[in-house]
């Protein structure tokens, strides 16, 4: 795609796509300073974005938008409960490494067989691709509403390979953004690690994100 292909696309961006995109780097950015308000804007951004999608036969996605938007009402109410009034944000946690790589395992095996399905009985695109992002952005969303560091990591590489996809869908904007994500993820795990290692309590273990 062309520059002054992206350029033209950009300037017939839709008023909800891009309410959506600003809604979405709002989201991160707070989540990234520990900001519980983080929650109610990632509702309505999925919200958008999964009308979007299933307009764009990203079946797999407009899903999982319905899921992000379950996860904001819980991320609130966990952000809640590990809020620190002392410091005025929310309170971070470490899990094992073996943990990780357990879920990691069972994630994979569980894509592998879901996009086949999906191969076999849907008009999905991209359903292998697809439906790996989606099951690890299902997981890793529920790791940042339970405070996890580790959780921005597996986020710098949905992020990353979700650039892809949507350079293939021609959704030059949701593409761009999923640029930004990529980078506000490495940023946002530079933050988490910066406050969880200045916590009062010392559970900084090596063995563990």
């Amino acid at each position: 795609m062309s520059l002054n292909e992206v350029l033209t696309q950009l300037s017939i961006i839709s008023i909800w796509e891009g309410l959506a995109l600003v809604l979405s780097l709002a989201y991160v950015i707070m989540a990234a300073k520990g900001v519980m308000w983080c929650w109610p804007i990632a509702f309505f951004a999925s919200a958008i974005y999964c009308i979007i999608f299933f307009n764009a036969q990203l079946l797999m996605d407009s899903l999982l938008q319905v899921y992000y938007m379950a996860m904001a009402i819980y991320g609130w109410f966990c952000w809640q409960l590990g809020w620190s009034k002392k410091d005025n944000h929310v309170t971070y946690t470490r899990w094992p490494v073996s943990h990780h790589l357990v879920i990691i395992s069972i994630l994979c095996v569980l894509s592998f067989a879901l996009a086949h399905w999906l191969e076999l009985n849907t008009q999905a695109d991209y359903p292998l691709i697809d439906t790996f992002t989606t099951i690890f952005s299902i997981y890793a969303t529920y790791l940042i509403a339970e405070r996890v560091v580790a959780s921005w990591l597996y986020w710098i590489v949905i992020d990353a390979v979700s650039v892809y996809i949507y350079i293939q869908k021609s959704l030059v904007v949701t593409a761009l953004l999923f640029v930004c994500y990529t980078i506000l993820a490495a940023w946002a795990y530079y933050q988490w690690q910066k406050h969880y290692k200045e916590q009062p309590v010392d559970n900084n273990l090596s063995s563990a994100y």
